[in-house]
């Protein structure tokens, strides 16, 4: 089919979307990601001529630029329609080399979603490439490979084959060591509190010490516990000294940003970082909704700003006044704190139409789909919103100088808390009806005996949030950093916390003693600010490169005469090869611990560390049930007669028989209670945690 206009994007989906909303003049292709990079066998960067890259067609894209330059010798002009971001516009440069084009023709078009009207109001306004963009991905890219490819081969001589360092990665996993140091050397300390039970018509509310003779007071241990006890006198009433009876707003939180997605996500839909940005691309780039085909749902997903357009803030407010009422829809827009690092390129994530309802496109989407699509729609929906109202009561009551105090809060107006509940969102406990001057009884008093915890172990998503707070990378980068680390076997997730490994507490010794300014948070941050000032225009990037790369150069050598080599010696399994007859040691690889034949190379006997649950295989009858997992690091159980016997479950078989069927019973485990299920029917039964 003849076309004159050809316009090239990343992805395929995204590719499908667009084509249906133009007509037969235009053809859509793919470029599938990134065409031309850094090579990987060398570094690929000419220090003698002002760090001039040296870039190559990525391996395999041959037929892809092959069809491309096809396409492009029939177009009467090419549209670069690469994503709306550093990394977007680097593509769509390598594509205007590839495709010889004119650098003096405007033909970029960005959009921050995929609708049919932002997609035809872009291909009106294209303009020229951002050589301030470009630049600036190109120094982060020059900076990644230098760090990259001379600390990674120095960890591979001193330590083992297949290590690396990055800019991010590297302050992210002593960020993580630096906290289970603070685990390992916290020392807990005593404290104690006293909760009291009080009744006023007949109704009991709960009051905490506060203080004596009106001043705050702390419980350091029993002593002074059985002192404040000292003090009261049971046979005798409280009186109420103060009762402040005050109205609280609570604000809704902004739309999402891409760090805010991905910690909302993990804590309200238990998702995983990649698998959030994941579904979110698809979301972007576009679903088939019936009758309206495919349409992108939610604009750009890699953002730091929290700003909307005067459109989507209209579309809010129709919906609001529509579905919920006048008194529902905010009058004033919210101040919102903006994050010192955040560039505010794009508009915050939201829906591509506010009218769109979770609930009328669910029949279309994925579960992970609906459940993401719910969170982003809520929350834009609910960002334009009146504030949650709350009465709440604050008493203090006395007896011989002792003072308990009281604090209760019910809901009076709902506002955006009718969309959207976040940490926020309180539960109703309103104290009963209290004046000064009310004497009233104590129905019962415990002391409870504390101690301090330590600094709890970072989450993906609070690892996230402590990243982006410091100002250490980007958005587009925290879902690769985090995977990396993970890769290289630095640092293991365990209860959904980050521990660092073994391995990943040497590597990061070594980096914190021969190159502190690639692990300190403050030069990263500054490093950062200094790529974003080559985005802005203010400085250039080759600058920014010569500035970094000359005391560094030092260091690399200073550490490549300097570092010892680190052997890290095997542990012994504790039996022996039942190849060569040679004890077999575990040893520390790529992926974790497996066990090795001490006699290697001679004999080359591996097998996997394999943890036994105390159960005998339900289907054999005679091997244990082993806990393994999954490529996708997900644990599941199998026998370890393996593959005598091909027996799995994804649930833990606890060694019961059902009382119904009798086939195994498992146990599955949720956040607030143990469920042993069967296998096959329906019985089941609930264990409190």
């Amino acid at each position: 089919m003849a076309f004159k206009y050809l316009v090239i994007v990343e992805s395929p989906a995204k590719a499908k979307t667009i084509e249906k909303y133009l007509g037969r003049n235009y053809k859509v292709v793919a470029s599938l990601g990134h065409i031309r990079d850094l090579p990987k066998s060398r570094m690929g960067i000419d220090f003698e001529n002002n760090y001039e890259p040296d870039y190559i067609t990525i391996r395999g894209k041959g037929p892809v630029i092959k069809e491309l330059k096809k396409h492009a010798k029939k177009a009467e002009k090419i549209f670069l329609a690469a994503d709306p971001d550093r990394e977007g516009e680097a593509i769509a440069w390598h594509l205007s080399f590839l495709l010889d084009l004119d650098n003096k023709e405007k033909n970029r078009v960005v959009f921050n979603e995929i609708t049919k009207e932002a997609v035809k109001e872009a291909l009106k306004n294209p303009r020229h490439l951002n050589e301030d963009l470009i630049d600036s991905q190109q120094a982060r890219r020059i900076l990644d490979r230098i760090v990259g490819y001379q600390i990674s081969p120095l960890l591979w001589k001193k330590v083992k084959r297949g290590l690396s360092a990055g800019r991010v990665q590297s302050v992210a996993l002593k960020m993580i060591c630096d906290r289970e140091n603070e685990i390992r050397t916290f020392k807990p300390e005593e404290y104690w509190s006293i909760e009291a039970n009080f009744m006023k018509n007949r109704k009991k509310f709960q009051a905490n010490f506060y203080g004596l003779n009106g001043k705050k007071h702390a419980l350091p241990n029993n002593d002074s516990v059985q002192d404040v006890l000292n003090q009261l006198d049971k046979s005798q009433d409280w009186d109420v000294t103060s009762v402040i009876k005050k109205e609280r707003k609570r604000n809704p939180l902004p739309s999402f940003t891409t760090s805010s997605l991905q910690q909302e996500a993990a804590g309200k839909l238990n998702f995983r970082t990649r698998k959030t940005m994941m579904v979110a691309q698809q979301l972007y780039e576009g679903i088939n909704i019936g009758r309206g085909g495919a349409v992108g749902l939610i604009t750009y997903m890699r953002t730091d700003s929290t700003r909307l357009s005067e459109t989507a803030k209209e579309q809010a407010n129709e919906l609001i006044l529509s579905e919920f009422g006048k008194e529902y829809a905010a009058t004033t827009q919210l101040k919102q704190s903006k994050q010192k690092s955040a560039q505010d390129a794009h508009e915050a994530i939201r829906p591509t139409s506010a009218m769109r309802k979770p609930a009328d496109i669910e029949k279309y989407l994925s579960k992970d789909q609906m459940k993401l699509y719910s969170l982003i729609w809520s929350r834009f929906i609910a960002s334009q919103m009146k504030p949650a109202v709350y009465d709440t009561m604050r008493v203090d009551i006395e007896q011989n100088g002792v003072t308990f105090r009281a604090n209760g809060s019910k809901i009076k107006f709902k506002g955006y808390q009718m969309v959207y509940q976040d940490s926020k969102t309180e539960k109703d406990n309103m104290l009963p009806d209290l004046e000064e001057g009310d004497r009233i009884q104590l129905d019962s008093m415990e002391p409870n005996q504390h101690f301090t915890q330590p600094p709890a172990r970072y989450s993906e998503a609070t690892l996230i949030k402590t990243l982006e707070e410091n100002g250490v990378g980007r958005p587009s980068t925290y879902a690769p950093t985090l995977e990396t680390i993970q890769r290289r076997y630095y640092v293991a997730l365990k209860n959904k916390r980050f521990e660092p490994t073994e391995l990943g507490e040497i590597v990061n010794e070594i980096i914190a003693e021969f190159f502190p300014d690639i692990v300190d948070v403050n030069f990263t941050a500054e490093l950062e600010k200094d790529l974003d000032s080559v985005e802005e225009g203010k400085r250039e990037w080759v600058d920014i490169i010569d500035q970094f790369y000359k005391p560094f150069k030092k260091e690399v050598d200073k550490a490549v005469e300097e570092v010892e080599e680190v052997e890290i010696e095997d542990e012994p399994a504790g039996f022996d090869c039942e190849k060569c007859g040679s004890p077999m040691v575990i040893k520390m690889g790529r992926y974790g611990k497996f066990h090795a034949c001490s006699n290697f190379p001679d004999c080359r006997n591996t097998k996997p560390i394999v943890k036994k649950i105390g159960v005998t295989c339900p289907t054999c009858k005679k091997g244990e049930v082993v806990e393994r997992k999954s490529k996708k690091s997900r644990i599941f159980y199998g026998c370890e007669r393996y593959p005598d016997c091909e027996f799995t479950s994804w649930d833990k078989p606890i060694g019961r028989d059902c009382p119904k069927c009798e086939h195994y019973l498992v146990e599955k485990a949720t956040k607030s209670q143990r469920q042993v299920k069967c296998s096959n029917c329906d019985y089941e039964e609930a264990v409190q945690k």
